[in-house]
């Protein structure tokens, strides 16, 4: 869909009129101030060098703020060596934090932790010298494929420590997902768990792995199996470790080793347009600076007094953002949970957040939109008035949803930063400052201080108030992406070529009469699910490979609850039968291809797909069917009457 077509859907959002400045006195006190952005504007990327000096603690200094000499690949803070783990543990503890609490844990079955700087420093030195004897060197890549638990985010820091890569994989993907993600990587080590708990069940994780692994040809040696629901588990021996037996017995001595400011920290495949996941690249010190720079202050943190809480998935960016690291860097306590909003009933967060005291709540709009579903009494049950401020992230956030988060769990005061970035960025690249923007409801705003957004047409050239286009940044950031792994050729071409010298995100976006910001999704064959990024391709490529399909498009409708949803147009094979079991087939055949995520909404079985003269699918055409449009203008169809064949098929 083009950036203009989708704008028209949403002309209504340029008439926004409702504005909610910050009080007085939060505007007063608050972490950013406006001169934030005048000293960006001012300073260039020696506003950045600025931020790095303040915000960490480099064993050797850089002598060069931006290397940007071989567009588009990036290095920032050139010379300067740093590590991660020490930033985010050691140097909390060295200044007498050891005490502070860094993560409240809740198990979804009710079990709890509470684990002091101390504490997770000491076990992310045994979990590194566990790695380390098990063969993990510096630059080795660990896949890790864990749920929502305290040793998911000590693994991801022990490999930081020692300088290994770590490459996530969300625990809801399938044993083929994850084997791609493993031989991409060429990954040595991975790092589960028997398994975790969903809606009040043992949900297992590590068959998954050892179906991974089942075929020969892959790189991996061990696997270090965390004990989380005691389900029995299948055991190979020689190559399956107990992580109570690894790290448990490892030493609590380890020094951490500086690395290069550019020296990889983490892969993280993201969906791309042709199906094949993209391995994103993010290396050490420029996302360090801008993810504990955007969470101080896009949040207006507090560390000694704050209670954080990201409700982010770890095996999702911005759980690598703003629950690995950010909050840790900027010693800050969190939250972390590990089940679903509605178990064992559906206060179960707000239960939480009056707890713990939770002051920052950052989360996407699904679950805002299934709560709001779900009705404001259950919220009004539970003590929320230690919430401060509110986050927003994955997708754009209707005004509506914006409004009800506000009031209802906001008390119709707590300031709503609605933030856009993506795994590419690394960190909030759009997102209002809660004590200087006079906030609006439904929009991103402005760009983060020190960041060059824009929005331009066709031509790459930037449209005037009230108009839409393609959503570009102008200038290197410190979080960028530094390539896609073992693919630069793709990394041009995916991100670089739409429009000169600039990066285009994909996504469409509109400046509202104010110039700010509004984001459309996207503008690809990447559909955005509760803030999930999901290929296209990849879920035809899953249907085709049933053997009762022919052929398949794929589409994105919109979704009250959940942004988008997948909506599937298949023909069947001559030998299929087309009846309520072959969908419910398909879709489970999805489910085990590439993850219960990516299962379709809906599957309609079709006599024939629009496609033109030269063969390509007018998928257009398919999404005015899924959401229920007057179809398009079809006169460009090798056979225009296939619209009318496929609203007929669908009538019965």
């Amino acid at each position: 869909m083009s950036a203009e077509r989708q704008g028209d859907a949403f002309e209504n959002l340029l008439h926004e009129e409702r504005r909610f400045p910050p009080s007085e006195e939060f505007a007063a006190n608050a972490v950013a101030q406006p001169s934030l952005y005048d000293e960006a504007r001012e300073q260039g990327t020696e506003f950045w060098a600025r931020q790095a000096r303040e915000l960490l603690t480099w064993e050797k200094d850089f002598t060069q703020t931006l290397d940007w000499s071989d567009a588009p690949f990036a290095k920032w803070f050139v010379g300067g060596t740093v590590n991660a783990a020490y930033n985010a543990l050691d140097r909390h503890v060295e200044a007498g934090l050891g005490d502070r609490v860094a993560i409240h844990f809740e198990g979804e079955p009710g079990d709890t932790r509470t684990i002091t700087y101390a504490e997770l420093t000491r076990e992310v030195k045994q979990a590194a010298n566990a790695f380390e004897s098990l063969g993990v060197r510096k630059g080795d890549r660990v896949a890790v494929y864990l749920p929502m638990i305290p040793e998911a985010v000590v693994t991801m820091l022990a490999c930081a420590r020692i300088g290994a890569v770590h490459s996530v994989v969300f625990g809801g993907f399938s044993a083929d997902a994850l084997r791609s993600r493993i031989d991409d990587a060429e990954a040595k080590l991975v790092v589960t768990s028997d398994g975790t708990y969903r809606r009040g069940k043992p949900s297992a994780l590590k068959p998954a792995v050892d179906g991974a692994l089942e075929k020969e040809g892959h790189t991996v040696t061990s696997v270090v199996v965390v004990r989380r629901n005691n389900e029995p588990v299948e055991w190979t021996e020689g190559r399956d470790v107990w992580w109570h037996d690894a790290v448990a017995h490892a030493s609590e001595e380890h020094t951490a080793v500086a690395h290069d400011a550019e020296h990889p920290l983490f892969i993280l495949y993201t969906s791309g347009t042709t199906g094949k996941p993209k391995g994103i690249l993010h290396t050490t010190g420029g996302y360090l600076t801008q993810t504990a720079f955007t969470h101080k202050n896009t949040f207006d943190l507090r560390p000694e007094t704050d209670v954080f809480w990201c409700t982010a998935d770890i095996g999702w960016v911005t759980g690598h953002s703003y629950v690995a690291y950010a909050p840790l860097v900027n010693g800050a306590t969190q939250l972390m949970y590990e089940g679903t909003p509605d178990t064992p009933h559906q206060g179960r967060w707000w239960e939480l957040i009056e707890k713990y005291k939770v002051s920052i709540l950052y989360t996407a709009p699904t679950a805002i939109r299934t709560f709001m579903k779900w009705g404001r009494d259950i919220p009004k049950k539970y003590d929320l008035s230690s919430i401060r401020v509110l986050g927003s992230v994955g997708e754009p956030i209707n005004p509506e949803a914006w409004m009800w988060y506000r009031e209802v769990i906001g008390g119709g005061k707590a300031p709503v930063v609605d933030t856009w970035w993506q795994t590419e960025t690394g960190a909030h690249m759009i997102a209002p400052m809660p004590g200087v923007t006079a906030a609006k409801p439904g929009s991103a705003q402005v760009a983060v201080p020190g960041i060059a957004v824009d929005v331009v047409d066709e031509m790459g050239e930037s449209v005037p108030n009230g108009s839409g286009g393609y959503l570009v940044i102008r200038e290197p950031w410190p979080a960028m992406l530094r390539g896609i792994w073992g693919d630069p050729q793709r990394f041009k071409d995916t991100y670089w070529s739409r429009f000169d010298a600039m990066y285009f995100a994909g996504d469409g976006a509109k400046k509202d009469d104010d110039g700010d910001i509004w984001l459309l999704g996207r503008v690809d064959d990447v559909m955005n699910i509760s803030g999930h990024r999901l290929s296209t391709t990849e879920i035809e490529s899953a249907l085709v490979s049933h053997p009762s399909v022919a052929e398949a498009a794929v589409v994105g409708a919109s979704d009250e609850t959940t942004g988008q949803a997948v909506v599937a147009f298949v023909i069947l094979r001559g030998s299929a039968k087309d009846d309520d079991d072959i969908v419910t087939t398909l879709r489970n055949h999805v489910g085990k291809e590439i993850g219960p995520i990516a299962k379709p909404r809906n599957i309609l079985v079709v006599p024939e797909l629009p496609k033109t003269r030269s063969g390509k699918i007018m998928r257009r055409l398919l999404k005015d069917v899924a959401e229920g449009r007057e179809v398009g203008d079809a006169t460009t169809l090798s056979d225009p009457t296939i619209m009318q064949q496929i609203a007929a098929s669908l009538r019965k």
